[in-house]
């Protein structure tokens, strides 16, 4: 077995065993931890009144023990991790801090060039600050009686640790930090998040990423909208962030579709933090959710902003919009029904522009709770405009449950995006098959 191999399955000996392990409530409020709607969180991510001028400057940095790591006469392996907060933009114009986390791989870097640097951009996580993905690498099983969260995306990371690429992850706007909710699947929030992280990793004291590393993006479902929607908007918005390759599995490209699929489904709960992520962006949307919203909506907003993705498949599988709005009338109606909602969703919409860099994007063909269509209109949308797209159909079998068509070829296909991007990383030229796309079924 190959030594990154053996770190991996050791590493996930780990997780097994701490995981099985139900962790203590966090300590009560001091110095060194923050109240954030009712739940215990370091105060690391309460973030100071001002901010640098500058998109991905380091705010404050600290070191960030990792549950998944085996110590070794030569250091810990997989690596050593740092928590981080940063300056970035939200989709208003307006400075905004963001936490994550760097990696430092302890293995060596056996491509061309310097060590290069993969952003990971989490998938979904929820809404409450501690369900933040750089928490989740010190915890990586949450079971306290405050929260039930599940740091997933470790597998990933630890991945390309193993290949000696460095990680950073990103927690996105308002997850982890205390002075706002998280605008989830804001395409701009995500994408400027997303690369700054970037940005923030190259400054950081001890890391040996610089702007001479090749950069690559990586993201599954929410993660997969972050990546994409930053690989369109890198040449705009960071130009100084060159890309080596993006991989956007799952991307909730049109959000209109998404919505009226995930209504009624395991992870129903979304629509929640949809909703609550919207009026953060936009609270001129307010009025139009005062009009349709019961009570029960709006105390199961309320609800959902602290949960995790864990406690909202516990607390809201299969729930429906229906039963949370005054007349009866569903979400996806009220977006049909209402102009101002309509607009505000266009201008999620990813596959509007071309990234200048390869991108691979794929989606199982069965996913219905992201719908597959709309993912692979994203790949055609973007071979239309000349984009250098390697689209990947993964072909598994319809299994009856939503969360599980959804969540298999994240597992499935993890393995092949990852030597994807690695291969990116190393320079070796990607391939397209957009000449290809069009005549699938």
């Amino acid at each position: 077995m190959p030594a990154p191999t053996r770190l991996l399955a050791a590493a996930v000996t780990v997780a097994a065993c701490l995981g099985a392990q139900a962790l203590p409530a966090a300590a009560a409020t001091g110095t060194d931890h923050e109240v954030s709607r009712g739940v215990t969180i370091p105060a690391f991510y309460n973030p100071p009144a001002e901010l640098p001028d500058t998109n991905g400057a380091l705010v404050r940095s600290e070191p960030l023990p990792l549950a998944l790591s085996l110590p070794t006469l030569h250091g810990p392996l997989p690596g050593t991790a740092t928590r981080i907060m940063y300056r970035t933009t939200d989709s208003g114009g307006r400075p905004a801090a963001a936490t994550g986390a760097y990696l430092e791989p302890a293995a060596k870097w056996r491509g061309t060039g310097p060590r290069p640097l993969v952003a990971l951009a989490p998938g979904t996580m929820g809404q409450g600050d501690q369900c933040a993905a750089s928490m989740g690498l010190e915890h990586p099983l949450r079971l306290n009686g405050q929260t039930v969260s599940v740091g997933y995306e470790d597998l990933a990371i630890y991945r390309f640790l193993a290949k000696g690429v460095a990680v950073v992850v990103t927690d996105y706007i308002g997850l982890g930090t205390t002075d706002r909710l998280h605008t989830y699947v804001n395409r701009l929030d995500e994408a400027h998040a997303v690369l700054d992280a970037v940005r923030a990793a190259r400054t950081l004291k001890g890391a040996t990423v610089t702007t001479a590393s090749r950069v690559g993006l990586f993201g599954y479902s929410q993660g997969g909208g972050a990546t994409a929607a930053a690989a369109e908007l890198q040449p705009a918005y960071a130009p100084d962030v060159t890309l080596s390759g993006t991989y956007a599995g799952a991307p909730p490209a049109d959000l209109t579709q998404t919505t009226k699929a995930i209504d009624g489904s395991d992870l129903a709960g979304a629509l929640g933090w949809s909703l609550n992520g919207f009026l953060q962006s936009d609270p001129e949307l307010r009025p139009i959710a005062d009009a349709y919203l019961n009570d029960k909506g709006k105390a199961a907003l309320e609800d959902l902003s602290t949960r995790c993705v864990g406690d909202a498949l516990l607390a809201y599988s299969s729930a429906r919009s229906t039963s949370w709005t005054k007349d009866g009338t569903s979400l996806a109606d009220i977006i049909q029904a209402e102009p101002r909602l309509q607009a505000f969703l266009a201008e999620q919409r990813i596959g509007t522009m071309r990234p200048a860099s390869p991108v691979r994007v794929a989606t199982g063909v069965s996913d219905n709770l992201v719908p597959h269509g709309q993912a692979r209109q994203l790949a055609v949308d973007w071979c239309g405009r000349g984009a250098q797209v390697t689209y990947k159909a993964v072909r598994l079998p319809d299994v009856g449950r939503a969360l599980l068509n959804h969540f298999a070829p994240l597992l499935t296909d993890q393995g092949s995006a990852v030597n994807w991007l690695t291969d990116r990383l190393a320079g070796e030229p990607a391939a397209s098959n957009c000449g290809a796309l069009p005549g699938q079924p």
